[in-house]
């Protein structure tokens, strides 16, 4: 592979990266500190007076827009040290929420929609004027389903096409009134932006869910002193907080982020002569739907559990090459490994049989239209994919040299999971495959394409 550093999104046309069907693949790898972890750990620090640290936290692109939307907010973020491998310990120091500053400006949000949405349930507790923004990408993702919890709560929000895209205004309010909320959809952003803006409500905020989505927030609050409860009830999953709670200074660990350690798994899988051992990784069991995933299609994935002081469990993982086989996905499923469906159809592309996937729709909310994205990019690589609605069905070519799959010129629609994801499948394919931005990775690795080149070597 040539030209393959991922470095901060570039203004001008990017340069593509090639990459090479791969002979072997070993190594060990430290992956990025993960994504949803540190943003959640870098706004709780926020929201705490006094000072936090954050260990091996995210260095990619959108934890860096919720840096910067904190520093506007008048908290300081302090790097303690060079990033190493998209890990980059930092030093918080705020006031507390009710010494934040009101803006001077538009708060960008970059490409980061968790730092949008968990950012505007915090603004709706306090009595800051904010509007938050980002990049054409994060302009086109939905923002009524944190819109319409957060009014009833008090808070006043705005929003442009009849209030479902940003920018996002916010006109906070304290305190916020107390609200039983169902999610339509599951969403651990929206379960997370109005259990932050319970913070400053009266009385027992309760959200409802269909599935148990990520509950690092939860996690979280309670390392913090906040009384936070979730329990199956009703055929939901229930989460209650006390409101008016005050968070409280922690020091975080982030674990390595297992969204960025599903390409990996994939690739060691697939490849014919491949054994990849990836370090403390974070297996939260609302996370953990890849790994289970993976070893229900055969994955040869050995799992070894740390000892820790953190908050989260963490485990070195070692994925060897395996004979996969097709599976079936629901809605459930879909919801429990949402960031990480694309690089499961790579899987599914070189299992045996054909693997169905239903209930994708949320898919086309991301950075891109993923369904979109994984078909177009997968057919032009040689896969068998067909998309009915949000169903897509991946026959596998197990038998087929490289799995059917031969390097072309490959869209990734400037999504960092669709980068990272046909990255991987040309270290499968025969020829050289051409990826059109490889700099999005950034986004949540940005060492990813210097980790490709170590394990392939």
């Amino acid at each position: 592979m040539t030209n393959g550093t991922a470095g901060p999104l570039p203004d001008h046309q990017p340069s593509p990266a090639r990459v090479r069907r791969a002979t072997r693949l070993r190594g060990t790898l430290r992956l990025p500190g993960d994504k949803s972890i540190t943003h959640r750990a870098l706004i709780l620090a926020a929201l705490a007076e006094g000072q936090s640290r954050v260990w091996g936290g995210s260095d990619g692109l959108d934890c860096n827009s919720t840096v910067g939307v904190l520093e506007a907010l008048g908290v300081t973020v302090e790097r303690l040290g060079p990033a190493d491998g998209g890990r980059v310990d930092r030093l918080v120091r705020s006031p507390g929420r009710l010494g934040w500053r009101e803006p001077d400006d538009v708060l960008d949000a970059g490409n980061s929609g968790t730092t949008l949405r968990l950012l505007a349930g915090v603004l709706a507790g306090t009595a800051i004027y904010a509007v938050l923004d980002g990049d054409a990408s994060l302009r086109g993702r939905p923002v009524a389903r944190i819109i319409e919890p957060l009014r009833r709560m008090g808070a006043t929000l705005h929003a442009r096409a009849a209030d479902t895209l940003p920018p996002l205004t916010v006109v906070g309010r304290s305190p916020l009134a107390a609200i039983v909320h169902q999610t339509p959809v599951p969403s651990a952003q929206v379960k997370s932006a109005v259990l932050l803006a319970g913070l400053s409500a009266e009385g027992i905020v309760e959200v409802r869910e269909a599935v148990a989505t990520r509950d690092h927030t939860e996690r979280m609050l309670r390392a913090r002193g906040v009384d936070v409860q979730a329990a199956s009830a009703d055929g939901a999953w229930v989460v209650r907080m006390e409101g008016g709670a005050t968070v409280q200074a922690h020091d975080e660990q982030v674990p390595g982020d297992i969204s960025a350690a599903a390409f990996w798994l994939v690739a060691g899988a697939a490849h014919h002569d491949a054994e990849l051992t990836l370090e403390r990784v974070g297996v939260n069991p609302t996370r953990r739907a890849v790994l289970d995933l993976l070893r229900a299609m055969g994955a040869r994935i050995h799992e070894t559990p740390l000892v820790t002081d953190g908050t989260e469990p963490m485990a070195t993982l070692t994925v060897s090459t395996s004979d996969l086989r097709a599976i079936e996905l629901g809605p459930a499923d879909v919801a429990r490994a949402i960031d990480e469906i694309p690089a499961l159809c790579l899987a599914a592309a070189c299992a045996r049989g054909t693997t169905h996937i239903r209930g994708a729709g949320e898919l086309r909310r991301k950075e891109s239209d993923r369904i979109v994205g994984i078909a177009t990019g997968l057919a032009a690589l040689g896969a068998r994919v067909t998309v009915r609605g949000d169903d897509l069905a991946i026959e596998g070519q197990p038998d087929r040299p490289s799995f059917g799959l031969t390097g072309v010129a490959v869209p990734t629609y400037g999504d960092h999971r669709l980068a990272m994801t046909f990255a991987v499948a040309g270290l499968l394919a025969a020829g050289e495959t051409l990826l059109d931005d490889p700099a999005s990775a950034a986004v949540s690795y940005p060492g990813f394409f210097t980790d490709l080149e170590r394990v392939r070597a």
